[in-house]
């Protein structure tokens, strides 16, 4: 029995239509449709306030990941820490109570 290579090859792995063209030529088709839409009177434009409320629920569904929050969390901790070691080494001399300050040690 013989096989020939069409037969081979998995189902539905080709890319095929809109999905075989190159990228220039798809945005080039999507931008022809939504300026068809513009003209029709059909194009959906967001206003400040529905865009605003998007992007809440954007935050909103984030933050939702714990572990994500805490992760950005130490990260930013991790830099203002950097920030400040880097500041107190180009101070020079006065390292020592830049140091004493930034950990909270400087009492009065």
């Amino acid at each position: 029995m013989a096989s020939n290579s069409a037969s081979d090859k998995p189902k539905g792995t080709a890319k095929r239509g809109f999905a075989a063209m190159d990228e220039a030529t798809q945005r080039a088709i999507a931008s022809k449709g939504g300026q068809a839409a513009h003209q029709k009177g059909t194009a959906h434009e967001f206003d400040s306030e529905e865009a605003r409320r998007a992007g809440q629920k954007g935050g909103e569904a984030v933050s939702r990941d714990r572990e994500h929050m805490a992760a950005i969390g130490r990260k930013g901790g991790e830099s203002r820490q950097s920030a400040a070691r880097a500041a107190a080494e180009k101070n020079g001399s006065r390292s020592a109570g830049s140091e004493q300050s930034s950990k909270g040690g400087n009492k009065q």
